[in-house]
């Protein structure tokens, strides 16, 4: 079928975060919300559908999990990445980020050290503190707008490390790794003997023929030493029933995991989770590529009105994600007049790039996953708020 992705669907009181929280968030209820990381696109009709038969159903007692749950999500990876993962060593998880915070508790150090690399999802950050751990940044360098790994000090930090975080595809970049980068990464921690938990949760939103290549896919000498968190909360929109997937390299990391998890009585899917992540990998693969082609567009088009009418505000199309990065060091802003210029004189409601890397000053971060109306008014907005300043 078509799907139609310019539709605006009214999110306001339904109970969404992006919408309902931004008093809480910004002070305004007023803003074009272009933050948290999900989607104002309905999702793929036969996920509805399913999830429509289920609530039908009116039982939704203790659910259990069936074998094909896994085996849908091994045949995705599959198709889509030409990995195989062993459902054997799969365990659920109700996100990907708990799936960090857990890995972080069993396998570093009361005061140990992880190694992330900034800018990246502020949540990186927070599992590691919340679990009393140091955070060691591994930052990546920009020239003329494009970033990459500075090996030395990545080097350098792992002789320290407990634990490595690697976000693959990169969250906010939207760098999609190369074979070679992801190789070198790997075997470095090998050598260094540093565990590596990679949050792989925006692999199916990748761009421009670029390919993503699941780290534990390498070889398996380097699958012996990566933890995977997968899920198709963003690809398909789904964030809010909770659900993901971990893939262990062996069966003990799973036991040890899954007992962590039953002591708190956590080891189940929700009733509508279980079957809405089965179809979406069984079934929605038409949804997402007609998505892909959406979303490539709206990068095109936010780039090119910078470029012209916003060239103090630049940005690029990313590689993977629906999330864009802007450089705005050109306003001559504070990070706080920064926040506070987006809030009150352009009404958006972005991410504060600092989050992302403690140290930065200057930049934001978009969310572009909406309709393209929404992202023309919100440029003009942006356009006229840089014009006044």
């Amino acid at each position: 079928m078509q799907y139609d992705f310019d539709q605006i669907a009214d999110r306001a009181g339904n109970r969404s975060a992006k919408y309902d929280e931004r008093l809480q968030k910004f002070g305004r209820e007023d803003v074009i919300p272009l933050w948290i990381a999900d989607m104002d696109f309905r999702t793929a009709q036969p996920i509805i559908d399913a999830l429509k038969a289920r609530a039908e159903e009116g039982i939704w007692g203790y659910t259990a999990r069936p074998s094909s749950y896994f085996e849908a999500i091994r045949d995705w990876q599959s198709r889509r990445n030409g990995w195989t993962p062993d459902t054997s060593r799969m365990s659920f998880c109700l996100g990907v980020v708990q799936t960090l915070s857990a890995m972080i508790q069993l396998y570093t150090p009361q005061g140990g050290t992880v190694l992330i690399q900034t800018p990246v999802y502020g949540e990186f950050y927070d599992m590691a503190e919340f679990a009393g751990r140091k955070v060691l940044e591994n930052p990546l360098v920009e020239r003329d707008g494009v970033w990459s790994l500075d090996w030395e000090d990545f080097e350098e930090k792992l002789q320290s490390a407990d634990l490595f975080l690697l976000c693959s595809p990169h969250n906010p970049l939207g760098i999609v790794w190369k074979e070679e980068e992801l190789r070198r990464m790997m075997e470095l921690c090998l050598q260094n003997h540093v565990l590596v938990v990679s949050d792989e949760i925006h692999s199916d939103l990748i761009f421009h023929g670029k390919k993503h290549i699941p780290a534990a896919s390498l070889s398996p000498e380097i699958a012996s030493n990566v933890v995977t968190g997968i899920s198709g909360t963003k690809t398909f929109n789904l964030a809010g029933l909770q659900a993901s997937a971990v893939v262990f390299p062996n069966r003990h990391m799973k036991e040890v995991f899954d007992r962590f998890w039953m002591n708190m009585d956590i080891h189940r899917n929700n009733a509508f989770s279980v079957t809405a992540m089965e179809t979406a990998f069984r079934e929605g693969e038409e949804w997402l590529e007609q998505l892909l082609v959406y979303l490539s567009e709206n990068f095109d088009f936010v780039t090119e009105y910078c470029r012209t009418r916003i060239p103090k505000i630049k940005t690029y199309a990313p590689d993977a994600t629906y999330l864009m990065w802007l450089d705005c060091r050109d306003l001559g802003l504070s990070n706080q007049a920064l926040h506070d210029f987006m809030i009150e004189k352009a009404g958006l409601g972005l991410n504060d790039g600092c989050a992302f890397g403690r140290s930065l000053n200057g930049y934001m971060r978009l969310n572009a996953a909406c309709p393209r109306s929404v992202l023309k008014q919100a440029l003009e907005q942006l356009e006229n708020a840089v014009n006044h300043l």
